[in-house]
């Protein structure tokens, strides 16, 4: 009889706490919940401050250089045929240069990773946690809707052909020949300088 009694009062322990376990984890998870969106409210306009000012300093660099990557692609030529121009003996110059590719230009791209932990309480008393990762990628534009650029690949130049009026001369030539590799980058084997013809 006082085994009895004893067995059902260890019951009713057990049963009341399991409830009270089970209140307790109930208010500890609505706590977190409100907890975690409390820091994203809280640092969600410094974040996004931050990248604001990254985009804005990236877009200008991008702006200059799209103009670097115009510049070396295009004018090189003309650069090139200013300043030869200017070498002594060289005369009246044209320069063509020669590229294996054209420029490309890698974006640059937002990226958000939301990641979200769920935890469930079976009728067991075991815990399953779940967990959800989403992504996505956008490219990352300016205020006039242009792509703002993570990198410029410039051509690579493969070689180029020289007309002068002192293309003739075999010092001058040697000095157009060292003149030009030094800027292009390529051997100077890939250098060829001719006579321009009057």
């Amino acid at each position: 009889m006082i085994k009895k009694k004893i067995q059902e009062f260890i019951k009713k322990k057990t049963e009341g706490n399991n409830k009270k376990n089970i209140e307790n984890l109930f208010v500890f998870l609505v706590l977190l919940i409100i907890t975690v969106i409390a820091i994203n409210v809280i640092w969600s306009p410094e974040e996004k401050n931050k990248e604001d000012n990254e985009y804005k300093i990236l877009a200008e660099e991008n702006k200059n250089e799209s103009n670097i990557s115009k510049e070396s692609e295009y004018d090189l030529e003309k650069r090139l045929e200013d300043i030869l121009y200017k070498m002594s003996g060289v005369g009246k110059v044209k320069v063509l240069i020669t590229y294996s590719q054209t420029s490309s230009i890698i974006p640059m791209y937002s990226e958000n990773e939301n990641t979200s932990v769920t935890e469930e309480m079976d009728s067991g008393g075991g815990t399953r946690k779940q967990e959800t990762t989403n992504s996505s990628k956008e490219v990352v534009v300016d205020s006039q809707n242009n792509a703002i650029t993570r990198t410029v690949y410039l051509p690579k130049v493969e070689g180029a052909i020289v007309l002068a009026e002192g293309g003739g001369n075999a010092n001058v030539k040697a000095n157009i020949i060292q003149a030009v590799a030094a800027v292009t980058g390529v051997a100077t084997y890939k250098v060829q300088v001719f006579a321009m013809k009057n």
